[in-house]
């Protein structure tokens, strides 16, 4: 052996020692939707591939007007597999919390939403402290289900989840997409809010903001947030346009899922990963 090359194998000795092999444990995507019965098979394949044990599927905020039926026929199929959202197509809208508490009524639920408070795209931009979602929250609070929204954080929206917050404190908020926020925002919220989780569904490498590009590293940010709240994350994939269902794609998304969680201490990863929703979702 050179000089050399046994130099170059000292140098590379550490960067090997730092390489963090994939998170490996058991997975449960807490933020999923169907565009149509069609894709369901395809992502139960890919569930099975990537050893992800069950899949939390939620409403599109009224977008789908079958997104009972179909997330109800997803169970039927696959009952081990799916965990049931109750859809809330317009938290507002008159009499949308007795409507609810006639879905819950069939205990089939285990979660309520994705509820769309503020989406800039949709041209959305509800608060989270309106009295008519404070209904949605009592209800939900009454039997024992967090609610999953989708609220893209300003300064305003995020005034306004923290009122609705402290207001309920027995209702369990699900914060989507890490509220399009940036880590300091949402320390501020998980330090003064106990009943605020957040998923990190969406914020893979197709989107922004995002957690790591496809090979890069987590964002050193999000990873110190993460660990120091361990457990009030929860992990999703949040598929819905049917091009994510195409198998390579959700390899790829899976597999950059397990990277990124590989980043993590092993306890925090198998917390985020699995723990945080089995216990919210009452299938430990």
């Amino acid at each position: 052996m050179s000089v050399v090359f046994a130099f170059l194998l000292v140098l590379s000795a550490p960067l090997a020692a730092v390489a963090q092999a994939p998170f490996g444990g058991p997975l449960i995507d807490a933020h999923s939707h169907l565009p149509n019965l069609q894709v369901l098979d395809a992502y139960v394949a890919a569930m099975r591939r990537h050893n992800v044990g069950k899949v939390v599927l939620l409403g599109v905020g009224g977008v789908q007007k079958q997104d009972v039926e179909w997330i109800a026929a997803a169970a039927k199929r696959y009952p081990d597999r799916i965990i049931q959202g109750a859809p809330v197509a317009d938290p507002l809208g008159p009499g949308q919390a007795s409507k609810l508490d006639a879905l819950l009524g069939s205990r089939q639920y285990r979660a309520v939403g994705e509820v769309h408070l503020r989406q800039e795209s949709r041209k959305i931009d509800r608060r989270a402290d309106d009295r008519a979602f404070a209904g949605v929250l009592e209800v939900a609070g009454k039997h024992g289900l967090p609610v999953v929204i989708h609220c893209e954080l300003t300064a305003a929206a995020a005034s306004a989840l923290e009122a609705a917050l402290r207001k309920h404190p027995k209702a369990v908020i699900v914060l989507a997409h890490g509220g399009s926020a940036e880590p300091a925002l949402l320390e501020g919220l998980l330090t003064r809010n106990p009943n605020l989780r957040v998923d990190l569904s969406g914020m893979h490498y197709q989107r922004t903001p995002r957690l790591a590009s496809e090979k890069g590293p987590l964002d050193p940010a999000w990873k110190a947030l993460i660990e120091k709240f361990p457990d009030r994350f929860l992990m999703g994939i949040d598929v819905w346009a049917p091009r994510l269902f195409e198998p390579a794609t959700l390899d790829r998304l899976l597999a950059w899922t397990r990277r990124i969680l590989g980043e993590l201490p092993p306890e925090v990863a198998q917390t985020v990963a699995y723990r945080n929703a089995a216990r919210l979702f009452g299938v430990e």
